[in-house]
């Protein structure tokens, strides 16, 4: 059984591909406490000098979920790649093990329902998010970065190219009585306004954090362009 200090929060990434991999490589960033485990002792190889512990193991048996004390974490990432079927019996497998909190990967939005049924805590879709990120980017040279927080919410980036804003405040924007959205940061030549005051003049290549109904952000995006 895998031991950690008990008044730290810890994590166990199970897969370690490349979405497994940034997980967990982050999660050492953050000086959490990573057990990394993976069928494939390349990969695990790999990981042996990054995560807390790397150990190479079946996660779909749940003698090995036992033998590393799985039920002890307060934390476990399922980060496996195409097998959707070890998906979705190792999410099963934890859940019934009384694992607090489970973070699942999914490929689809029909995996996604399966694993929602059975009790993860948190579906992520990675390759999907990312391209919504990617169109937005390309869809519009305003935007800068794109966060899906809903079906109908996001937080964008959205540069302020248009001189004819130059100098002026988020009052005479009007992004909050006319469009509903909420700014709530403006990057400035590297540095970052937080929750900036209403009469916060605008200023050419500024960068507007806003926040609210993707149909809003679409309409204020027009008027920048």
């Amino acid at each position: 059984m895998v031991k950690y200090r008990e008044e730290d929060e810890n994590y166990a990434v199970i897969g370690l591909g490349r979405f497994g991999g940034s997980i967990c490589e982050t999660l050492i960033d953050l000086g959490k406490e990573v057990l990394a485990i993976d069928i494939n002792e390349e990969r695990v190889n790999v990981y042996a000098n990054i995560a807390t512990h790397a150990v190479i193991g079946n996660s779909m048996d749940e003698n090995v979920l036992n033998n590393l004390g799985i039920r002890n974490f307060d934390h476990v990432v399922v980060a496996i790649g195409e097998d959707v079927e070890a998906s979705i019996l190792i999410t099963l497998l934890l859940k019934e093990m009384g694992v607090k909190h489970v973070t699942v990967k999914a490929q689809n939005e029909s995996h996604g329902k399966v694993l929602s049924k059975i009790g993860a805590d948190r579906i992520v879709f990675p390759e999907r998010d990312m391209g919504r990120r990617i169109a937005h980017y390309i869809a519009s040279r305003n935007v800068i970065d794109y966060l899906e927080l809903s079906h109908e919410y996001s937080l964008v980036e959205l540069s302020v190219a248009n001189p004819r804003f130059k100098e002026r405040t988020l009052i005479d924007l009007r992004v909050r009585s006319e469009y509903g959205l909420n700014v709530v940061a403006i990057r400035r030549a590297g540095v970052m306004i937080v929750n900036p005051e209403p009469t916060e003049y605008i200023k050419v290549n500024d960068t507007l954090m806003v926040i609210g109904a993707d149909t809003d952000i679409e309409r204020l995006k027009e008027k920048l362009d």
